[in-house]
């Protein structure tokens, strides 16, 4: 028989999951941070080249530091949230191929072709992103994934002396349900798919 969530997981995970503006002042502690990791790593990227990179940015300083880089609505959040992720890319992802991908030379599909270290980059990492979204839902915490910064500027004081550069950022924690709006609509099936 297959294996399959039940409906209380499919709810946590999908369902009734929202995305918060905010959150109680319950803890984010670096061992919930491992077990996240611990979860997401598993996700499958393209020739398993796992190029996400996050800073948790858990203090007072370094949300400070990313506040100021953020739109003024996400400052907020970003100053009030227990930690926030800064999901990276690194462009040089395939340095590590020889290890993650280690029956061909997978290495060589990517030296010295910028488009698509680029492409496997932003598309892998984006896939990673949303499996970390995933993971924290499964343990428990609930998410607000943004973009509205200036990824240039996160780049220089996050990853600065490094080939990382910041795909998009997510709060994190236990979230406060008077900060999510109404549930807004999905498109039916027959609005975005089609069978051949």
């Amino acid at each position: 028989m297959t294996k399959t969530l039940d409906e209380a997981g499919l709810d946590l995970i999908f369902r009734t999951a929202r995305t918060y503006n905010g959150y109680t002042d319950a803890t984010v502690t670096e061992a919930d941070l491992r077990a996240i990791w611990d979860l997401m790593k598993w996700g499958p990227t393209s020739a398993n080249m796992s190029p996400a990179r996050i800073v948790w940015v858990t203090t007072p300083e370094a949300k400070g530091k990313l506040a100021v880089l953020t739109s003024a609505t996400n400052a907020d959040k970003i100053r009030k949230a227990p930690v926030t992720a800064i999901i990276g890319m690194d462009m040089e992802f395939h340095e590590k191929l020889p290890r993650l991908f280690p029956h061909v030379d997978a290495r060589s599909w990517f030296v010295g072709n910028d488009a698509l270290i680029e492409s496997g980059a932003f598309r892998n990492s984006s896939l990673q992103g949303a499996y970390l979204i995933i993971a924290a839902r499964a343990l428990g915490f609930d998410t607000g994934p943004m973009s509205g910064f200036d990824n240039a500027k996160v780049d220089d004081a996050f990853f600065a002396d490094s080939k990382i550069k910041s795909n998009f950022i997510c709060t994190l924690g236990v979230g406060d349900p008077s900060t999510i709006f109404e549930r807004l609509p999905r498109l039916d099936f027959e609005e975005a798919n089609s069978i051949l």
